[in-house]
């Protein structure tokens, strides 16, 4: 099985050292930037910013989707993250809406003009229920 994640040390002060994750650099392509051109993924992969393996099981001090409207996409064509995963999370935030795609990770790259369509009925949709509660009152 190919590699496909790296690990490095990094010094914490007054502590253990931590881990940076990234994608190593020859899978980097497929796994992340599927979809995107050659010269840009290979361009991504050497300036990736890794992150901290703490981030896979710290809990976030809030969670916005309890308070927050909110909108996804799942990336069904996604190596990066599973769209199982993406598909879980969505619906226990009880998203708006959610649309998916035959697309991979980077999305907003490979399908700019459906990700723009998602955000703009977010807008449109935020702006008719401001509307609604301006006449209301």
């Amino acid at each position: 099985m190919p590699r496909t994640s790296c690990t490095t040390p990094y010094p914490v002060a007054a502590g253990e050292d931590g881990t940076d994750v990234s994608v190593a650099i020859d899978a980097f392509p497929a796994v992340f930037a599927a979809g995107v051109p050659n010269e840009t993924a290979r361009v991504l992969a050497v300036s990736q910013r890794p992150l901290t393996a703490v981030a896979f099981g710290e809990p976030a001090p809030a969670a916005a989707w309890k308070e927050k409207p909110g909108w996804g996409i799942v990336s069904s064509a996604d190596h990066t993250i599973n769209p199982e995963v993406e598909r879980f999370g969505y619906t226990r935030a009880g998203l708006r809406s959610v649309v998916e795609l035959d697309a991979p990770h980077l999305v907003m790259q490979t399908h700019p003009a459906e990700v723009a369509a998602v955000i703009t009925s977010a807008i449109a949709e935020l702006a008719e229920g401001s509307e609604g509660e301006r006449l209301a009152s």
